[in-house]
């Protein structure tokens, strides 16, 4: 499946630009790039576009809930389940496919941070590490129940990746639906599709029959 290239893009996206903020060091190729302070920002388009550099032991936009090894179970779960899916629906549209593809494209870039980093980087086990957020945007400033938001959650291409694909695939795939509904309800209207004629050759036989037989 060639919509497969655009998850292998947003995969190798993600993950160059956290090893670009993160730092790596690989001696033996002769890489060492130092990379970003951990909490350290990095003005890109003022204060609107920051790169801060944080990490995030739980879901996509900061999200919790303490168990550190569910989040990368959680996500191999997913992403072989959308795999699967995105080959049960190959005839598909390319809007639907291609959404599909981003979201497995993000669950992947983020799932490598969680099964990987930890032993990498942290000297801990696997599926205990931690996924590098960065992109950090200035969208509003507001309160709600009590708490004061002034800037968007940080967050990395993985997760924009799966948050555009949801939306896409939310979108048009629902169109798909009402389209199909559309079509059925048309063909149910005209009687299913157009019906084929007649051979003439055999209603002038069954007429000149019938003709015969009156005359008799």
């Amino acid at each position: 499946m060639k919509v497969l290239f655009v998850t292998l893009s947003v995969v190798v996206a993600d993950q160059v630009t956290k090893l670009l903020i993160r730092g790596i060091s690989i001696p033996v190729l002769g890489v060492n790039f130092t990379g970003m302070p951990l909490y350290s920002s990095r003005q890109i388009i003022g204060n609107f576009l920051r790169f801060t550099y944080i990490e995030n032991p739980g879901m996509a936009f900061g999200i919790d809930f303490g168990w550190k090894s569910f989040f990368a179970i959680f996500s191999i779960v997913a992403s072989v389940a959308i795999f699967l899916y995105l080959y049960k629906v190959r005839s598909e549209s390319k809007v639907v496919r291609f959404s599909l593809a981003l979201i497995l494209g993000g669950a992947i870039g983020n799932l490598i941070d969680r099964v990987f980093y930890g032993p990498i980087f942290d000297g801990t086990a696997f599926f205990h590490g931690r996924v590098v957020d960065f992109i950090d945007f200035n969208f509003f400033n507001f309160s709600l129940f009590g708490y004061n938001f002034s800037r968007f959650p940080v967050f990395n291409i993985a997760d924009a990746s799966v948050t555009i694909g949801v939306i896409m695939l939310l979108v048009f795939h629902r169109r798909t639906v009402e389209q199909t509904d559309l079509q059925v309800a048309v063909d149910g209207e005209t009687g299913g599709g157009t019906s084929v004629p007649e051979d003439p050759s055999s209603a002038g036989r069954e007429s000149h029959t019938g003709e015969t037989s009156a005359k008799g």
